[in-house]
């Protein structure tokens, strides 16, 4: 009589077969069902509250936090984006023409106080002959010049796309916020099942290091890129929307900030507008003092600080991976990371030997 196979390795490998498929045939909407995970994370400390405003009622709180959603977060970062991109297919243009026909080095590099003549004879050497950018440009990047004018174009014009994945990160989010609570619940009972020692630490640490996570980097990228962007606006420097959403997503990296506002001070010193340059350099410094005493202590309160290496690892491959989603998503994963292997290390280490007791000292 032949054996009789395993039924309940026969289950598993269906259960994992089902999953496998799921996975396969969802995996476009990975990228908004992540992005829902994350905000609802962040801001699930204020939805309770809403919740307990609302008398329990879930679907009434999970309403008001999507329109709060929509209104305070969607809104502004569509609308910026939108002018940003189109601001950036202006100097893609510029670049275009600058290739085409070579371009005299810009009178403001040439006035830059020290090192002006020096960038302005390697501006000629280099970039003064027709199709030198190019050359560069796929030397540093390998993608063709005009390859990089069809991306603009195609993240200008694929406006259905994004509202599509948008509109199917917001219907997450509400089932997030709705049935959060619940899913919670089933979470935490397969976890203690499957980790009965480690996962009370781990169920704690995932929430409060997305949260942090995201604060951390999210808002205070966005503060810094506001705020830089109409200081931009103010001094008068040209695509103000581009360099301020530039100056965000430079923020996400340790010291991107101060290298963005210093790399424009210096354009419009180079450009003759001295005390423009200068104040916008002292501003960009104050604000960046102001911020690292006072807010980012506040907001970033998790228990996972990143390094810069893991920051920059997370950052590249999640806009890579995901695109602009990736520039939250990515850190996220890897603060996750970096939390589920301190909290191992933590649990394989020996507990700390207690001191012996001390003699009394009358006997």
């Amino acid at each position: 009589m032949p054996p009789v196979p395993n039924a309940s390795l026969i289950i598993r490998g269906l259960l994992l077969l089902i999953v496998a498929a799921g996975v396969y045939f969802f995996r476009g909407f990975l990228v908004p069902v992540l992005a829902a995970l994350i905000i609802g994370f962040a801001s699930w400390p204020l939805y309770r509250r809403a919740v307990r405003g609302c008398g329990g009622n879930t679907t009434l709180a999970a309403s008001l936090a999507l329109v709060l959603v929509i209104v305070v977060l969607i809104v502004p970062l569509s609308i910026a984006l939108h002018y940003a991109l189109q601001e950036a297919s202006a100097f893609v243009d510029w670049l275009l023409a600058v290739n085409r026909h070579g371009a005299p080095p810009p009178a403001w590099i040439t006035a830059l106080p020290w090192v002006g003549e020096t960038l302005a004879t390697y501006w000629r050497e280099h970039l003064g002959e027709p199709h030198a950018l190019g050359d560069w440009v796929q030397i540093l990047s390998g993608q063709h010049i005009g390859n990089i004018y069809r991306w603009v174009l195609s993240a200008t014009g694929d406006v259905a796309h994004l509202a599509l994945t948008l509109l199917f990160m917001l219907i997450t989010l509400f089932f997030v916020y709705k049935d959060g609570a619940r899913i919670a619940g089933q979470l935490d009972t397969i976890g203690e099942r499957l980790l009965p020692l480690q996962w009370q630490r781990f169920s704690r640490v995932v929430p409060a290091t997305v949260s942090a996570t995201v604060t951390g980097l999210g808002l205070i990228a966005v503060g810094e890129g506001v705020v830089l962007g109409v200081a931009y606006w103010i001094a008068g420097v040209p695509s103000p929307v581009l360099l301020g959403v530039a100056t965000g997503f430079m923020a996400l990296i340790p010291g991107g900030a101060p290298l963005s506002f210093t790399l424009v001070s210096l354009y419009l010193v180079g450009s003759g507008h001295f005390w423009a340059g200068l104040g916008l350099f002292a501003w960009g410094s104050i604000e960046l003092f102001i911020v690292d005493k006072t807010l980012r202590p506040r907001l970033v309160g998790g228990p996972v600080k990143l390094p810069f290496l893991p920051t920059f690892f997370g950052l590249v491959g999640g806009v890579t991976t995901m695109g602009i989603v990736g520039l939250f998503v990515g850190p996220v994963l890897m603060a996750l990371l970096v939390a589920i292997w301190r909290e191992w290390v933590h649990s394989m280490s020996p507990p700390a030997a207690l001191p012996p007791p001390e003699e009394d000292e009358a006997r």
